[in-house]
């Protein structure tokens, strides 16, 4: 199951950002969910460079899921981007990302944060998911598979 429409609004999908580094990178992200959720651009760029400086959150296989808290968000919300040329972001593999998940969290999400960082994990995972989201050729394709319950489509 990998709707994760609860956590992705259409307007904060975009396919094909060009990227020079890791920082333009979450500058972009942060623009994204600027305009898709009315936060500080500029504040969440900062907070997915804060949380970056932990360690790289690119996990593997050209994908990467920054995460952050932010004050001024309501819900945890995500942004979703795949990128025209991939970038090195200190990735565990050292593959550059081309697949990008961003989620930002209330300060006090605590738990629900980690739940919901869990779940896009998950579905990140799943290669052919991923293969899916690469190759779907618009933000809008993109976000039918990101709202799609697969559960229930079977039915």
């Amino acid at each position: 199951m990998n709707d994760l429409s609860d956590l992705i609004r259409p307007e904060a999908v975009a396919d094909g950002l060009t990227a020079v580094s890791k920082k333009a990178l979450l500058q972009q992200l942060g623009q994204l969910a600027a305009a898709a959720y009315g936060v500080d651009a500029k504040a969440a760029a900062e907070a997915l460079v804060e949380r970056e400086k932990l360690g790289s959150t690119g996990f593997g296989g050209g994908v990467a899921i920054p995460h952050a808290r932010l004050a001024g968000i309501e819900t945890i919300s995500g942004v979703v981007a795949t990128l025209a040329k991939p970038i090195d972001v200190g990735a565990v593999d050292d593959l550059p990302v081309d697949l990008v998940v961003a989620l930002f969290s209330p300060p006090g999400a605590g738990a629900d944060h980690l739940k919901a960082l869990a779940r896009v994990s998950r579905a990140l995972r799943d290669g052919q998911f991923v293969a899916k989201l690469r190759g779907a050729g618009s933000k809008d394709a993109m976000y039918v598979l990101l709202a799609r319950d697969e559960a229930r489509d079977a039915a």
